[in-house]
């Protein structure tokens, strides 16, 4: 089998090159009072950044990218309806199999990384006959989570720097793998989210396969209530889910202080705007999209894969 090594330089820095490339100068003038030695430092975080983003751009023109539409029968702009009564009756289903067979232990993030990663490639390679093997660094703080305050985590589409701004319990593992799965070149974000999902429900590794879980029933909820968080709420607390499910879905709202909320809608209307502009439905796509890019792919006579059993609800 090929293998496609993308060397993503720019991880193994201790601190993000954007951090410093946009910090140092105004660090300097504090600390220092003076500007040039920050202006130095920023010189060189951007041509190290960029070298590394420049080396991984020239390896990543050997990938052969997923054909979705061709492999799954949907793709970012082929998705069939999903009706309001599918969605529940997804909710009720992924709820049993949480509630019955879950998991309290999850690994610690690097060796989490590396998991996620391993099962990642090869779903990846199962489908492409090539390996694409990344960076497993994760940086546990970087500036973007001060930008987006509604993420959980990010991706650095040029330097493949992935950073998680918050633990988000059993849902974790999806999120790493969402954030790998655009460091392996899928940048639109129905692929990284149905590349996470589908390669930890083929995983057979409870911890995996029940963060995918967790992820779609999430994803359904946030459809079904919209930006109402009350109705949300509610919907969550008439699942009759486990306590530690429960808890672990009313923990994923991010809370905000009134200023903070205001400048989170001016990004998240900014973020969806941009989607829009490289061919994506917009920030929809992390749920109703997602959701309706699975029911399809489930229900699809013309798609070449066969979904993971025990990520399968149709």
């Amino acid at each position: 089998m090929e293998t496609i090594r993308i060397p993503n330089q720019a991880t193994y820095s201790p601190v993000a090159l954007t951090d410093v490339a946009i910090a140092a100068p105004l660090l300097s003038r504090l600390v220092l009072g003076a500007t040039l030695p920050g202006l130095a430092l920023q010189t060189v975080a951007i041509a190290l950044y960029a070298g590394s983003a420049i080396q991984d751009w020239v390896e990543r023109l050997g990938i052969r990218k997923i054909d979705f539409l061709r492999e799954f029968g949907a793709d970012v702009q082929h998705l069939g309806e999903m009706p309001i009564p599918k969605r529940e009756a997804e909710l009720r289903v992924l709820t049993e199999r949480l509630n019955d067979s879950w998991v309290g232990e999850r690994p610690g993030l690097a060796d989490l990384a590396g998991a996620v990663d391993a099962h990642l490639t090869s779903y990846i390679a199962s489908i492409t006959g090539q390996r694409v093997e990344t960076s497993i660094e994760i940086r546990e703080f970087s500036l973007a989570g001060f930008l987006f305050p509604f993420a959980t985590g990010a991706a650095d589409i040029l330097s493949g720097d992935v950073s998680i701004f918050r633990d988000t319990g059993p849902f974790l593992p999806h999120v790493v793998a969402h954030e790998f799965s655009h460091r392996k070149g899928y940048l639109r974000e129905i692929e990284a989210q149905a590349l996470a999902y589908l390669s930890m429900t083929a995983s057979g590794e409870p911890v995996l396969v029940q963060s995918a879980l967790c992820e779609r029933l999430y994803r359904n909820l946030r459809a079904l209530a919209g930006e109402d968080e009350a109705a949300y709420e509610r919907r969550v607390r008439a699942l009759g889910a486990r306590a530690e499910l429960e808890t672990a879905l009313l923990a994923l709202r991010a809370d905000l202080g009134p200023l903070t909320r205001s400048f989170a809608e001016v990004m998240k209307s900014a973020y969806d705007a941009r989607m829009r502009l490289t061919g994506q439905n917009g920030i929809s796509d992390y749920d109703v999209g997602f959701t309706r890019f699975l029911f399809s792919f489930e229900t699809s006579p013309a798609a070449r894969q066969d979904p993971p059993p025990a990520g399968r609800l149709h």
